[in-house]
């Protein structure tokens, strides 16, 4: 039996990268999925997870089509690079308004649901810079900080109700928006080389193994997992833990 059968997901940011390999995992494990984003395809919902009132329409959406939601998958997020000198208020406003405001709204209205029903699933997508960082990810590393500690405090508040709160943080994974990085570079084939000699495994994650992950995580094969957070970065993160 597939490990999702029966099982209706809203996945926030599926339309491509690691939140289109969640959708295309979820759904060859035979769950329903629906994904959340700004502009609205097939399979997908036009809502902009920043948005209140936009949160709430979907998800109301989804429970009359499909009667009940049993997973949530918070995806949506933006990379940031910024100074935190030069960073203006606005641009800050932005960036934690998708990688951790959106996350909290999604999870509000879906709770409610989860709770009546007395079980339910909530996958966050993190980053291993949540623990670890490097120079110029600012404010990246202190959104997904803040994301892990929404999952704790979540993960703690539901879980007599029967939910489950973990958090999934990958690390370099094999995204057009890695692909484009390198081809930026001065000598592109010189900069993905270094990129993957600094992973122990000497490689980086395809989106196909960080959805893997996370569809073990949300399916009731985890089902005494809850407040975790589970890097997939190919050993990046071991050397430099302590």
């Amino acid at each position: 039996m597939m490990r999702l059968s029966g099982k209706v997901a809203i996945v926030t940011g599926g339309s491509r990268g690691i939140g289109r390999a969640i959708v295309e995992k979820f759904r060859a494990e035979g769950a329903t999925v629906v994904s959340f984003d700004l502009h609205a395809a097939d399979g997908q919902l036009a809502v902009n997870v920043t948005n209140e009132a936009d949160v709430k329409a979907g998800v109301a959406e989804v429970l009359a089509a499909h009667k009940t939601i049993d997973i949530l998958i918070n995806n949506a997020g933006v990379n940031a690079y910024f100074d935190a000198v030069e960073m203006t208020e606005a641009q800050w406003d932005d960036v934690f308004a998708v990688d951790l405001k959106g996350a909290w709204l999604c999870a509000k209205h879906v709770l409610p649901t989860m709770k009546t029903a007395g079980r339910g699933s909530i996958v966050n997508i993190a980053s291993i810079h949540a623990s670890l960082t490097i120079a110029g990810m600012f404010p990246y590393a202190a959104a997904k900080s803040g994301l892990i500690g929404l999952t704790r405090s979540l993960a703690l508040d539901y879980a007599a109700a029967g939910i489950r709160v973990n958090a999934v943080s990958p690390g370099w994974t094999r995204t057009h928006l890695v692909e484009e990085w390198f081809s930026r570079q001065a000598d592109p084939a010189a900069a993905e080389a270094g990129v993957m000699t600094a992973h122990p495994m000497k490689r980086i994650a395809t989106t196909m193994e960080v959805a893997n992950l996370v569809c073990f995580v949300a399916s009731d094969e985890a089902s005494a997992m809850t407040g975790a957070s589970l890097a997939v970065d190919c050993g990046l993160g071991i050397q430099f833990s302590t």
